[in-house]
């Protein structure tokens, strides 16, 4: 890659919650680049720090958390210019109009509790914890609306060609007779519908960049394969990165073309999809591979699953986080000493002691 076509570059970022339990270390030193163009895939169980680091690009982490380490880079490009500005996020104001005109306009985000950001009273460019709860106190308010205000916050629309895009934009994802759910109501749309929605929001505004963060977890495998569809012509069209956050492993391998491999808030590995699926270097990494479903696989065996539990973020292992559930556990060692992140061959990262000589 060149220089010009870094988009974002998140450095050795550290998020914490600082709880009345103690402090959570939500990410915890994470380093990768995003490009635009292209498709980086961010994979690992519930709760080891995907969605909080996708929040923490666009200054969306939710009170009591905070960036206390690292920076968030973003390359900022003037429509049809080469001239690049680089943007601390991390240092910027949450509620500031610069990171207002980023957040939707240029980086798109995909929410994965569509309910939680499409509220009645969702207003483009608030914060979302803001929407939810002022929701009881405000009037209703339809889908179209809240569409068409993000779209005009955005670009240079009038109020009506905000609804035409809208309900063409409803139409491209999926839902059926959009001239009229237009003037639906958040509660009055299934939960995929609402996804739908969500999904249509984020696009509506031509970003640079999109975090899709589990898009299509409620939606069936017919509705999905457009959506997957949508985004790849997106990408195609207008150069668009994406950051595609998932449990998912085969969408991912359809989808991206670099993989960062999550677990307790570490980065474990990160390489090309090709390595991943194929020469994974992380005993985490393997046993997520593992416990995908195979074509072929006699019935009644059972499914290979993790050992163990996710430790408690208040009292995480000495060492290797991981050591309690591996396979390869070295006692003396992967206890005691936290392993660092090493380059392997090519443009393969690993932080393993496997790979070390300790």
């Amino acid at each position: 890659m060149t220089a010009n076509e870094l988009l974002v570059q998140i450095q050795n970022l550290r998020v914490e919650f600082d709880v009345r339990a103690g402090i959570v270390k939500a990410v915890d030193g994470v380093t990768f680049d995003i490009y635009r163009g292209q498709t980086l895939g961010v994979i690992g169980e519930s709760g080891c720090g995907k969605s909080i680091t996708a929040r923490a690009i666009l200054q969306m982490v939710p009170k009591p958390g905070k960036i206390t380490a690292g920076q968030v880079l973003y390359h900022r490009r003037a429509k049809g210019s080469t001239q690049t500005d680089v943007i601390n996020i991390s240092k910027l104001d949450p509620d500031g109009q610069l990171i207002r005109e980023i957040r939707g306009g240029e980086i798109g985000m995909i929410f994965q509790e569509p309910m939680s950001s499409l509220t009645p009273v969702y207003n483009a460019g608030s914060h979302i914890n803001e929407a939810v709860s002022l929701h009881r106190l405000m009037p209703l308010r339809k889908v179209g609306d809240q569409m068409a205000e993000t779209i005009r916050a955005h670009r240079k629309v009038t109020k009506e060609e905000s609804r035409q895009i809208a309900i063409e934009m409803l139409r491209r994802v999926g839902i059926p007779k959009p001239e009229q759910r237009v003037d639906s109501y958040p509660h009055q749309l299934s939960g995929g519908q609402r996804q739908r929605v969500m999904i249509a929001i984020a696009l509506s505004c031509q970003p640079v960049m999109l975090i899709a963060d589990e898009p299509t977890t409620a939606l069936d495998v017919s509705i999905e394969a457009q959506i997957l569809d949508i985004m790849r012509e997106m990408q195609r069209n207008e150069n668009m990165a994406i950051m595609f956050i998932t449990h998912n492993l085969g969408v991912i391998a359809e989808m991206a073309k670099e993989i960062v491999v999550m677990y307790m808030g570490k980065q474990v590995e990160r390489a090309s999809t090709v390595d991943i699926f194929y020469d994974p270097k992380h005993p985490y990494t393997r046993a997520l591979l593992q416990s995908i479903p195979k074509v072929g696989r006699k019935t009644g065996t059972r499914l290979a699953s993790i050992e163990g539990m996710v430790p408690d973020p208040f009292n995480l292992p000495t060492g290797c986080v991981f050591h309690p559930r591996c396979p390869s556990f070295m006692p003396g060692k992967c206890d005691k000493i936290a392993p660092t992140w090493k380059q392997l061959v090519g443009d393969h990262w690993v932080s393993c002691l496997l790979y070390e000589e300790v």
